[in-house]
């Protein structure tokens, strides 16, 4: 419901705080007070379009927010989609600024125009005498047969069973087309696939081939540089080991007179074996190093062919090429089973279709039984509140088969005529705004005890009828606001001593300066108001006496 309007430079409104109550909201007051002007500022937090041209200020910004309590709309998934924090009273608002741009925002986060509206549409309903609004709506009307059908909870199982069933088709048309796909590449795939395969890779081996081809390439400086070293150390006549055992000899002539030089003889001598050792490896690796032009042309070609695959697949190394292979044989075998799976996935589309099917016959006959008890309700309000002729027939045409879709099989479709012996036809065609207004009353208030209906507002509904007819009409809108909250602009006393909560609508004019204001009248402003609606701006005793009865009756 709608807690709370706040208007802040708009039309003739420079700043309005309206909190409304729940149940029948009555709004009264002369022509060109303002009412239309509420119903402005309450069609921009609707996402209608905004010009800056209605400020009150030319100076200042427009702001409009209202405060709704949406605990029993059930509309939390349409806050996790748009990625919004929810709130039991959620607030929407919608910023105006003097150059026209408009900004919309739901409980402070910024949202689009298009979110602002989708989701005012679930909160308001606005009807008025210049509208054709959701009741011509065949979703509406589809909703309307189903709370009528008892179908909400059948109707919810069988949305999310269709989405599944959505998806594992969508699922299917992507296993097919990579079948396609699959096929028609799988000479390439198998192709590369079995030149990798005969490469024979290994993750380390182009890093050791490297290595290997680096020495044999350097093999005569290698081999020249080792018989040198060789030479020094052990075979020159004055080498390294003869002059080392030389300096031992004197070391140990002088251990007697002096103990730590014996250490030092002692570690000499270790580093002549040490040195000896060395010598001998690097004799052992000269003897063993030559240059094998077979084994170079070998790691040649071998490396060659390495280069060759990475540079044809776009890769750097050994690694890359052998996570590629596995990846084409991991295409070659979805290529091999996709076909399988794609059979056992139309065995379960077939097998959610059957029985799809079978629950959108169920919710069709549901509504082709709803059918009647609609229609006579409606039909028989209608004629409470001034059209005694009007006829309402709900048409169900059941598509077949094979064509259900998100609601199941059924298009209804509701068909009217106000007037006797008039062929009935689409709302939009037939029906002017106001019959619209009591047509969408009459709904309303079958469907009021079904489900959480957003507030609704009617704009000078009773346009048209007096005297007990909208005494009726009002009987009809106290009993709908027994469910929801509904708020209606009026001009009849009958209409207007309806409800508990009544707004007075008003202009004011300070320093030649003329403002839109509304108030809640209190019991005794009230009979005054009413009274005035009946006799005009000085209301005798009668017309207070009646006044006072209408409140009563």
């Amino acid at each position: 419901m709608l807690n709370r309007l706040y208007i802040k430079n708009y039309a003739l409104i420079d700043s309005l705080d309206i909190s409304f109550d729940k149940g029948l909201n009555i709004l009264t007051g002369e022509t060109g007070a303002g009412k239309s002007i509420i119903l402005g500022a309450v069609g921009l937090i609707l996402g209608q379009r905004a010009e800056s041209k209605y400020f009150f200020n030319q100076q200042k910004k427009c702001v409009i927010e209202g405060f709704f309590n949406i605990g029993d709309y059930q509309l939390n998934s349409f806050f996790d989609e748009n990625d919004l924090d929810f709130e039991t009273e959620t607030v929407l608002r919608r910023e105006i600024s003097l150059d026209g741009k408009s900004r919309a925002f739901i409980n402070d986060t910024p949202v689009t125009l298009a979110v602002l509206k989708q989701l005012g549409e679930q909160l308001l309903d606005i009807h008025s005498q210049h509208a054709t609004l959701e009741i011509g709506n065949q979703n509406f009307q589809l909703l309307v047969t189903d709370l009528m059908a008892d179908n909400v909870e059948a109707l919810k199982d069988y949305k999310s069973a269709f989405k599944i069933y959505k998806k594992k088709q969508d699922r299917l048309i992507e296993l097919i087309q990579s079948s396609e796909q699959a096929k028609a590449d799988l000479d390439y795939f198998q192709f590369q696939f079995n030149e990798l395969e005969q490469a024979n890779l290994q993750a380390d081996e182009q890093e050791q081939l490297e290595v290997e081809l680096n020495a044999l390439t350097h093999a005569e400086e290698i081999k020249t540089n080792l018989i040198n070293a060789s030479s020094l150390l052990e075979q020159e006549e004055y080498n390294a080991i003869q002059l080392l055992k030389e300096a031992s000899i004197q070391l140990q002539h002088l251990e007697k007179y002096q103990p730590e030089i014996g250490e030092l003889a002692e570690r000499l001598r270790s580093s002549i074996i040490e040195i000896k050792d060395i010598s001998s490896e690097i004799s052992n690796l000269e003897q063993t190093t030559f240059f094998n032009e077979e084994r170079n042309i070998e790691i040649n070609d071998r490396l060659n062919l390495l280069y060759s695959l990475q540079k044809k697949h776009r890769v750097s190394s050994n690694t890359e090429l052998i996570a590629l292979q596995d990846e084409l044989s991991q295409k070659l075998n979805n290529a091999i089973f996709i076909d399988e799976d794609i059979l056992a996935l139309e065995k379960e589309i077939a097998k959610e279709k059957d029985i799809l099917i079978k629950e959108a016959l169920e919710l069709s006959a549901k509504r082709q039984k709803a059918i009647p008890q609609i229609q006579e309700y409606v039909e028989k309000v209608l004629s409470n509140i001034g059209m005694p002729d009007a006829q309402l027939r709900v048409d169900i045409h059941v598509r077949e088969n094979d064509q259900f879709d998100i609601n199941g099989l059924d298009i209804v479709k509701f068909m009217f005529t106000a007037n006797k012996g008039h062929q009935l036809n689409e709302l939009h065609k037939v029906a002017s705004g106001g019959e619209l207004s009591r047509l969408m009353l009459s709904i309303k208030s079958l469907i009021a005890k079904k489900t959480a209906l957003p507030t609704i507002i009617f704009d000078e509904i009773d346009t048209g009828v007096s005297g007990e007819v909208a005494h009726k009409v009002g009987n009809i809108m106290e009993k709908l606001a027994e469910d929801m909250q509904v708020i209606t602009i009026t001009h009849l006393p009958q209409m207007a001593s309806k409800g508990n909560s009544h707004f007075f609508v008003y202009k004011e004019t300070k320093e030649n300066i003329t403002y839109s204001k509304i108030r809640k009248l209190n019991e005794q402003e009230r009979i005054m108001e009413i009274a005035k609606m009946l006799s005009g701006e000085s209301p005798g005793e009668s017309a207070i006496k009646n006044a006072t009865e209408l409140l009563n009756s």
